[in-house]
């Protein structure tokens, strides 16, 4: 499946989910392609009857046949497809839905159309070839979604998404009266009822449906690659089993004479309560994980995993706080790496971003993980945190020793160096965070500018300059 802008969703796609659905989307057609291949085969040569189970005749050969031109639809209405084969994909529903509504009036005014034995006779059945009433009810839905499948405007895709859940809610009435015996659910009589074999391949064709349209309506919640889309993803299993399951476990207590059907009734009842609740509170906890993770990235830079600009400022902003409420010095740094432009233009972005992410390791190395350590801007690094003057200044001097060890290293071809300057503060300024960072940006600035005077050829420097208040 192709990525596709999805209108109704404020998010990408999960590029995993689309590739797991296109593998599914491929294993449905193939299923669909098999089962009803199978029968009109059968139908077409009945030399081949012999191989089937009993019942297959069930699924007419109008049935196969229109189950496997609808996933022919499908199939061609992929989103990389031709104009004229998503004409053709569209005739093609259009000629499921208006053969199946010719099969429902069959019915309904008990008449004969001629079409019911148009590719094979049937002789044994009391209908001979008619599809039942709920292959064609199904069918006919299904051939208007076709027809539609690939809708973009709102409201048109908004009613088409309603039909398909419609389309839905039948699969799913079916496959319970399937599971719970009610065979009244699928047709006129025992001899002509919906076949397993047409509920496998409407049930398979609904999901391709259904899958089409995350891709352009409002089901593209379940493609999306944000909270609510992986919530989303996580409750439709449980929401769709959950009552299937329940039911059956209350079958089997019923049915068993453990316990009086009213006491099978208030355990499933409460048994539903029970995971329900339990859902919700796995939900929420899901959600404030993802959450998290989310205010996470939108505060660490993605290239060092440091703070970015806005959660240095809000990380050192508490840090200022704190250490004015406990009487304690705040310091800032401000460092500037030397030769980042040069080192880009001469060996490209990526060694300059391998020196970043080493200056990053360096400053997580020689700072404390309470103090705030950013990188607010392309070669600039700032870090935050409280402390005695004293205390400060040696750590200072412990990332200069650490940098000219670096720089030393043999085969080293650009020397690691940067230049930087701090500001301390008590408090009495009540000076803020960006007066602090604009103050130590000027004395990186100055030491930066001592550095060259000093020092006409950056690239034999290996000594850091400081400069402090």
């Amino acid at each position: 499946m192709a990525r596709h802008a999805l209108p109704l969703s404020s998010h990408r796609p999960d590029i995993r989910v689309l590739h797991i659905l296109g593998v599914l989307q491929r294993i449905a057609l193939i299923a669909i392609t098999v089962v009803a291949g199978t029968v009109l085969c059968a139908w077409l040569i009945p030399s081949l009857q012999n191989l089937l189970p009993p019942d297959w005749g069930l699924m007419k050969a109008n049935t196969a046949a229109v189950a496997l031109l609808s996933g022919l639809s499908i199939a061609l209405s992929q989103p990389r497809s031709s104009a004229n084969a998503v004409r053709t994909s569209r005739l093609l529903g259009a000629f499921v839905s208006l053969f199946c509504l010719a099969t429902i009036s069959e019915y309904l005014f008990h008449i004969s159309l001629g079409l019911d034995t148009l590719l094979a006779a049937d002789p044994h059945a009391l209908m001979p070839g008619r599809m039942s009433i709920q292959s064609a009810a199904s069918f006919a839905v299904l051939g208007i979604l076709l027809l539609n499948l690939r809708v973009r405007k709102k409201l048109l895709a908004y009613l088409i998404d309603a039909l398909t859940l419609c389309l839905a809610l039948l699969m799913l009435v079916f496959t319970a009266g399937y599971i719970f015996g009610a065979i009244g659910l699928f047709g006129l009589n025992m001899q002509h009822r919906l076949s397993p074999q047409t509920l496998i391949c409407l049930v398979l064709l609904s999901f391709l449906i259904f899958n089409r349209r995350t891709e352009y309506g409002f089901f593209s919640i379940m493609i999306d690659d944000g909270i609510g889309g992986k919530t989303a993803r996580l409750a439709a299993p449980v929401a769709l089993l959950l009552p299937f399951t329940l039911a059956t476990i209350r079958g089997i207590i019923t049915r068993s004479n453990w316990i009086p059907e009213q006491y099978g009734v208030a355990f499933a009842s409460a048994l539903m309560a029970l995971i329900s609740f339990s859902l919700v509170l796995y939900l929420s906890v899901r959600c404030k994980h993802l959450e998290s993770a989310t205010r996470d990235l939108s505060l660490r830079d993605d290239l060092t995993q440091l703070y970015n600009r806005r959660g240095f400022y809000l990380l050192a902003e508490q840090t200022l706080k704190l250490a004015y409420r406990a009487g304690n010095v705040f310091f800032l740094v401000f460092i500037d790496m030397d030769n980042l432009k040069e080192i880009n233009d001469n060996t490209g972005h990526e060694t300059g971003s391998q020196f970043l992410q080493e200056m990053a390791s360096l400053l997580q190395e020689t700072f404390r993980k309470t103090d705030a350590i950013g990188r607010i801007g392309g070669d600039e690094f700032v870090v935050a945190g409280a402390g005695d003057p004293m205390e400060i200044a040696m750590i200072v001097k412990r990332l200069e020793d650490a940098a000219a060890k670096r720089s030393a290293m043999p085969l080293r071809q650009y020397p690691f160096s940067f230049s930087l300057g701090y500001v301390t503060s008590d408090g009495r300024s009540a000076e803020t965070i960006d007066e602090l960072v604009q103050k130590a940006d000027a004395m990186m600035y100055e030491a930066k500018r001592d550095k060259k005077h000093a020092h006409p050829s950056v690239n034999d420097m290996e000594a850091v300059s400081m400069s402090s208040m």
